[in-house]
């Protein structure tokens, strides 16, 4: 008999090309089922094939009788509800490595977008608002020479660094833990401290986690500490840093200018980040490229396929 998997979104096809006749898979005819189809459609599924932004709570759990596997798609997963799902004996897997190159590309354009102006003066032009022209006009920074503080080396932060290299940056990090000397020599990284990384980086580019030990981990205090000018680069988890006082260092300016994929109550955005020269938002786009979508298909498919082929899955949270 096959596997049922429920897909809660309506994805490309081409990603689940190379699943086996062992899969039935289940998508949406719109663009995603809501809430209550999710529970009315999963009882009988083998596997639940999530969203990073859709939450995966005690009610949706309970109502998958038969589930076994909760394949996420994309590398967060606090979306769903981990504890009840350990408890249930079902295995979390999520999709770290196609979304390495695609977020740290787009958080390297933020930084070069917000140094060089680049969304500002497009958007003046284009909407004929007052704008000057001029050999010195419309200065911004460059990235040459500027030192980088990268908040999470991991796999992302590393990727970010490669660029950040060949634009002629220094790089700084902080991580739970250090890395390998080699590691460090090949990104020419030094490791600080989490205060020296604030009050060092012309730039922060964030790429930690979210949990309980980063929840507002750039709050009023750590904001009051960065550089004067600091350009801050989220494209992590919104909730990584204070909105209200982030608010405030901008609008006294003390942070140069910030750019964000993420928000702390997506889709609502703090107000005080709109219509700001020096504030650079997208909506939550890190990943959003064709050959990523597809990519993480793939690995959110081959992770189902392992498992019920009882072989160790690419990434396993749970």
């Amino acid at each position: 008999m096959k596997k049922k998997i429920l897909v809660t979104y309506n994805l490309f096809r081409e990603g689940f090309n190379e699943a086996t006749d062992d899969f039935e898979f289940i998508f949406p005819t719109e663009k995603s089922f809501d809430k209550s189809e999710i529970i009315t459609k999963i009882s009988d599924c083998d596997a639940l094939l999530s969203m990073f932004n859709l939450p995966i709570d005690k009610e949706i759990i309970d109502a998958g009788k038969n589930l076994k596997i909760i394949s996420n798609f994309g590398v967060g997963f606090n979306n769903i509800d981990i504890a009840y799902a350990q408890k249930k004996g079902i295995v979390v897997t999520n999709t770290p490595d196609p979304v390495i190159e695609p977020t740290a590309e787009l958080a390297f354009t933020l930084m070069s977008d917000l140094s060089r102006r680049v969304s500002e003066c497009n958007r003046k032009l284009q909407y004929k608002e007052p704008i000057k022209w001029g050999v010195m006009e419309n200065l911004g920074t460059g990235l040459y020479n500027k030192t980088l503080g990268i908040l999470g080396m991991g796999r992302i932060g590393q990727a970010v660094a490669r660029r950040a290299i060949a634009a002629g940056m220094h790089i700084i990090y902080h991580n739970r833990h250090r890395l390998s000397e080699s590691i460090e020599e090949k990104y020419k990284a030094t490791y600080v401290s989490f205060d020296e990384l604030l009050k060092q980086s012309d730039y922060i580019s964030i790429h930690t986690p979210l949990d309980e030990s980063t929840y507002h981990l750039m709050d009023e205090k750590a904001l009051n500490q960065t550089k004067e000018g600091v350009f801050i680069i989220n494209t992590a988890r919104g909730a990584v840093i204070d909105e209200k006082a982030l608010v405030y260092q901008l609008e006294k300016g003390h942070i140069g200018g910030v750019g964000s994929d993420v928000f702390e109550k997506e889709p609502e955005i703090e107000e005080g980040l709109l219509k700001r020269d020096n504030v650079v938002i997208v909506p939550h786009i890190g990943t959003a490229t064709i050959e990523a979508r597809n990519a993480m298909s793939r690995y959110a498919v081959k992770n189902i396929m392992l498992f019920f082929e009882g072989k160790d899955v690419l990434s396993r949270v749970i």
